[in-house]
């Protein structure tokens, strides 16, 4: 509980901040009737949609960039910047007609051409994305980009015309649909790309086709949008949108108090002072929160060590911790989630876990190397690697020390060089267990964990041609049942569940289980 004595205090002091923090020495217009003012937490790592991995960065990204599709109210894929698509009988071409109306900022329009080159820069090696395996059932996709095969014309996706696209599929793909809703496969414009190279994406040179349009970036400090007047559709019922970098929870919290920002998220230890309030929204999302291991590094090496320490985590001990309707689980796949099978994973069983320590030469913890956690830097990340810790010590007697790093320091850490032990989540891009499962693949830039199985990935790949729910299930069950309990490089932990607070003024904000921020139909009260 959060007494009032102590807030006040605290309110004062990060009065004082958040108008450092808001206002600078510059000072910000007062045009608060027109603009809504969100709390992004974090610099975006990237707005390079070929290079995103991150939630802070589709925040912005999907405001200011459509794609071929999008999800209705239900999740269902429909048409966007293509008018339709045509499928061919086996399931293997499909032809997305574009837009006529559809143009970029600058006026010139979207061509079946810019989503070749998006889509071929996606895949190229030498950009290095980590979500080029999500084209891989793409004609020739994946030699490309595994260097097997130099030739870009060597992959299935060709302009048939100006407002034309042909993708070439090698298996049909039951979700593929949804799948180009995702920025990755958003349109690019080369001639922006190669004129002014890593600064691209800066608000003087980037081109975008979105609702809104990028207005302003001061790194570190905020994002401001506005409405972009070339799109396509409807204008978005708001005049601005700015996305402040507010780190700290309680500064975020006091600025919301202080009515600088109309949505900020909530810490732990807020939850419960203000849950029963009008202004507090809490919605389950499709994300799966876990540990996963390095399995290059001693001691996790050995999967007899990774699965004794997935039986030493009481997942019973974090929703409480936490308070925010988090979900326990073993499985991967979530719930509300095709797939979705909470029988499977390791159990809470300190006795096995002991066992397969001692069966792994480290009975009662004994000789193990020293092991660290590392986490990315924020309360609920905290309390969690804090409690875990904890739990390995008294379970186990394993002494695992725990570090945390800014987000994009933490970003970097593992793709660089993965720690021993990290802390992450994943949210769903899309609403099919694939998202979840692919990640765990040999190709996947998001694996992070080093490891690779054969099975494993012939598992998946059959999943996402099976068009049968029940045969598709028994796949993915099989495929969860290596991946967490066989062999275990990762242990998941809990569900996610949002929790923010959204002024009254504030209409139409988004609530969806892929906590998609899709600004262009909110709408700020008297507007």
């Amino acid at each position: 509980m959060i007494r009032r004595r102590g807030r006040i205090v605290v309110r004062v002091y990060f009065s004082f901040m958040a108008c450092m923090v808001l206002i600078g020495c510059g000072g910000v217009p007062d045009d608060r009737a027109s603009t809504l003012r969100i709390n992004l937490g974090n610099e975006p790592p990237t707005l390079d949609w070929s290079l995103a991995t991150d939630s802070t960065s589709f925040v912005v990204i999907m405001n200011i960039m459509e794609g071929l599709a999008e999800f209705d109210e239900g999740l269902n894929p429909r048409p966007n910047m293509a008018r339709k698509w045509d499928v061919s009988p086996d399931g293997k071409r499909y032809v997305f007609h574009l837009r006529p109306d559809a143009v970029w900022t600058d006026g010139r329009p979207v061509t079946a051409d810019d989503y070749v080159y998006a889509w071929r820069r996606l895949l190229d090696p030498k950009t290095g994305s980590e979500y080029a395996y999500f084209l891989f059932d793409v004609e020739g996709a994946e030699d490309f980009n595994a260097g097997k095969n130099k030739d870009p014309e060597s992959v299935g996706i060709r302009a048939l015309s100006s407002t034309r696209l042909e993708v070439r599929l090698r298996k049909p793909v039951v979700f593929f649909p949804s799948l180009v809703t995702f920025p990755a496969t958003f349109p690019l414009r080369r001639d922006v790309v190669e004129k002014h190279g890593d600064r691209w994406t800066e608000p003087e040179n980037i081109v975008t086709n979105g609702p809104f349009s990028l207005g302003r970036w001061e790194h570190e400090y905020k994002i401001e949008i506005v409405p972009n007047p070339r799109y396509f559709g409807p204008r978005p019922k708001l005049d601005r949108v700015r996305m402040f970098m507010v780190r700290d929870g309680a500064t975020s919290l006091t600025l919301y108090e202080t009515g600088d920002l109309d949505v900020t998220g909530l810490m732990p230890v807020a939850i419960p002072a203000y849950r029963n309030r009008p202004d507090f929204a809490n919605n389950p999302v499709l994300r799966g929160n876990y540990v996963a291991f390095n399995v290059t590094k001693p001691p996790f090496t050995d999967p007899r060590v990774r699965r004794a320490f997935g039986h030493a985590i009481d997942r019973t001990q974090i929703p409480p911790i936490l308070q925010g309707g988090e979900i326990a689980t073993t499985s991967w796949i979530p719930i509300g989630m095709f797939g979705h099978e909470p029988s499977i994973g390791l159990r809470f069983d300190p006795d096995r876990a002991r066992a397969l320590l001692a069966e792994a030469g480290f009975p009662d913890g004994q000789n193990l190397p020293p092991v660290t956690m590392v986490y990315a830097t924020d309360p609920t990340s905290r309390l969690l690697a804090e409690n875990i810790q904890a739990q390995w010590k008294k379970n186990l007697n394993a002494a695992v020390a725990i570090d945390n790093l800014e987000w994009k320091v933490f970003l970097s850490r593992l793709n660089a060089d993965a720690p021993q032990i990290y802390r992450l989540g994943w949210g769903a891009d899309y609403p099919d267990p694939d998202n979840f499962m692919a990640l765990w693949t040999s190709t996947s830039g998001n694996n992070r964990t080093r490891w690779k199985n054969e099975a494993y990935d012939r598992l998946v790949a059959r999943g996402t041609e099976e068009a049968d729910p029940k045969r598709r299930k028994a796949i993915y069950d099989e495929a969860q049942r290596v991946l967490l309990e066989r062999e275990a490089p990762i242990v998941p932990v809990y569900f996610s569940a949002s929790n923010r607070l959204i002024h009254p003024r504030v209409r139409g904000f988004p609530a969806n289980p892929l906590d998609l921020w899709i600004l262009k139909p909110v709408s700020l009260e008297g507007r």
